[in-house]
């Protein structure tokens, strides 16, 4: 019998055994019988291990529950047995069984379907099952309207060139939706500090302010590294059905098209350039949806979990920024640290950039995500000094003039550096925005 033969008869049955009317032995032989159209005599032999799985109906995953009956059942000898004496099993009638929701650890929205799924994101289901791509045919699809994300490559100095997929303004809404609806309800580790409601990169460094030793390292290529498989895991650990977990997934993942990936720019090793390729090729998370760094939270939430159980043994403090992680303590061993952050990432599906791994003693500088811990919390003098020569320039120069790196939104580009000063040092930021006042704009 060949293997698509079997599968469809495993698929039959279980949706078979989905629609019956009560989830007992004698129900689940009758819904089988009218399946195949004849109770036959091992049928008995396919619902009890099924019966012992599942004290109620896995109505929330019908396909892995086909795979069960593939894999731990004797279906497959009792089909190919039939085969070779010339009286094939074949699916008679096709059971619909309504799906729904499995155990929801959390206060998430219920779907049940798609139809259901379509109507809470605002997109019609035949847009939903284009956007959401689960065969990946935009992949191969010519560059075009009908691609839903647009392309930018960044080039780096001596690294490896970085690729920002920015959805489309419908895709972007959707996710946006599925943002708000969706992944809102589902808690983040406390150690997670980055694009997390209350949280930021003060709350971050400000953990580390004070530490003797403090060691920062960095997740390689973070949103690419983050498979699709994973975040559809998490979809289904919300209790999710197959196909709505599925199709949510294929919205908020992406395969990055081949003629994307044929315009790389030069820059960094090839074996390096090889492994981009490799994670962009597979469903991954699109830096620059909406919804990818609440994802990524989300999936980093075990990385997390066994990081922070790590340092409480050691004696540390532990957070993440996105990709960066910082480890900081008074009585700090960098080798076996280094170590076992390595080991716990790769054990989690993350690989650590060796070449931003850092480790900082009580005589050298701290810097966390931007900020200097080391006494109190402080933005870098060259950061502070560069600012306050660009905000002297643009007061008495003109702003045109000290524009040097020629930012098309000079203006909002210093006042957020500014508000940035003034978030972590109130009163060296209240002098450098006297000096943001003090300046004569074009279009005053």
């Amino acid at each position: 019998m060949s293997r698509d033969s079997v599968e469809h008869l495993a698929r039959g049955l279980a949706w078979g055994f989905l629609a019956a009317p009560e989830w007992n032995e004698r129900a689940l032989l009758t819904a089988a019988a009218e399946t195949l159209g004849r109770r036959y005599r091992w049928l008995r032999q396919v619902v009890t291990p099924v019966m012992a799985a599942n004290r109620s109906a896995p109505a929330d995953r019908p396909h892995e529950l086909a795979r069960f009956l593939l894999a731990a059942t004797p279906l497959r000898e009792h089909a190919a047995r039939a085969a070779q004496h010339g009286s094939p099993i074949r699916v008679r009638a096709i059971a619909l069984a309504p799906a729904r929701m499995g155990v929801r650890r959390w206060p998430v929205p219920e779907i049940d379907d798609l139809a259901s799924l379509a109507v809470l994101l605002e997109l019609p289901l035949e847009q939903l099952t284009w956007a959401a791509d689960t065969k990946g045919l935009q992949r191969r699809t010519p560059a075009g309207p009908l691609h839903l994300y647009r392309y930018r490559w960044v080039s780096r100095p001596k690294a490896v060139p970085r690729l920002l997929e920015a959805p489309t303004p419908l895709l972007r809404a959707v996710l946006r939706r599925a943002l708000e609806e969706v992944l809102r309800w589902v808690p983040v580790h406390p150690a997670a500090h980055g694009f997390v409601r209350g949280r930021s990169a003060l709350t971050n460094a400000a953990a580390h302010v004070g530490a003797d030793t403090v060691a920062c390292m960095d997740l390689r290529t973070f949103f690419a590294s983050i498979t699709a498989a994973r975040v559809n895991g998490l979809f289904r650990a919300m209790g999710y059905p197959e196909s709505v977990a599925w199709t949510l997934t294929g919205l908020c993942t992406h395969r990055t098209p081949v003629h994307v990936l044929s315009q790389m720019p030069d820059g960094g090793d090839s074996s390096a350039r090889h492994r981009l390729r490799a994670e962009l090729r597979a469903s991954h998370l699109a830096q620059g949806a909406p919804s990818s760094p609440a994802l990524a939270n989300l999936v980093c939430f075990t990385l997390d979990q066994r990081l922070a159980g790590y340092a409480t043994a050691a004696g540390l403090t532990y957070t993440r920024y996105a990709d960066d992680l910082a480890l900081s303590g008074r009585k700090v061993n960098a080798a076996a640290l280094i170590r076992a952050v390595t080991t716990i990432a790769h054990q989690e599906g993350f690989v650590i950039n060796t070449t931003k791994t850092r480790v900082r003693k009580a005589n050298q500088r701290h810097e966390i995500t931007g900020l200097v811990t080391n006494d109190r919390l402080g933005v870098p003098r060259e950061y502070h000094d560069q600012l306050r020569a660009v905000l002297h320039d643009a007061r008495h120069n003109g702003a045109e003039l000290a524009n040097r790196a020629r930012h098309p939104h000079f203006r909002a580009h210093l006042d957020g550096r500014v508000g940035w000063v003034e978030s972590v040092n109130p009163a060296r930021g209240r002098r450098l925005r006297a000096e943001f006042e003090a300046i004569s704009w074009p279009d005053q």
